[in-house]
């Protein structure tokens, strides 16, 4: 099956910091936009910023943290399967601007089924972000 484009919308309590963040930090191309939300090219899925000035200077904070191979993973969180090869550019990419990592970019699972390199942080709003990537996609992602 071929996989389609997936849509997700965050709420973000500026627009001119998400198009900071997302499209000259993190480098996603910017579709339709206006002054309260702005579509972005994540990798090729839909990801859109809507403004949201009630969550404030500090942002959402996710409400719980689940356990995942010794790591804190949010709840919740969104984020994209790549390659791995693409997911190391990436990694190395975000190392440049993310002061702090809620987990920094490392091996989940190694030298197991459904191993894949795996980071996460929080955008300026407080969303949390999580980006994998795996060697071979088909086989590992959902492996058991």
């Amino acid at each position: 099956m071929q996989l389609t484009p997936f849509h997700i919308a965050v709420q973000v309590r500026d627009i001119a910091e998400a198009r900071d963040f997302y499209g000259v930090k993190m480098g996603l191309a910017e579709g339709r936009s206006c002054d309260s939300w702005i579509d972005f090219n994540m990798f090729g899925h839909q990801f859109v910023t809507h403004l949201n000035p009630a969550i404030g200077k500090t942002g959402c904070v996710p409400n719980v943290s689940n356990g995942v191979d010794g790591h804190g993973v949010p709840v919740p969180h969104c984020g994209v399967i790549m390659p791995f090869d693409h997911w190391q550019d990436f990694a190395r990419r975000v190392e440049g601007f993310i002061d702090k990592f809620i987990v920094e970019p490392y091996i989940r699972f190694e030298g197991q089924p459904g191993e894949q390199g795996t980071l996460f942080f929080l955008d300026p709003s407080g969303n949390a972000l999580e980006f994998k990537g795996f060697k071979d996609i088909e086989s590992d992602l959902f492996a058991t």
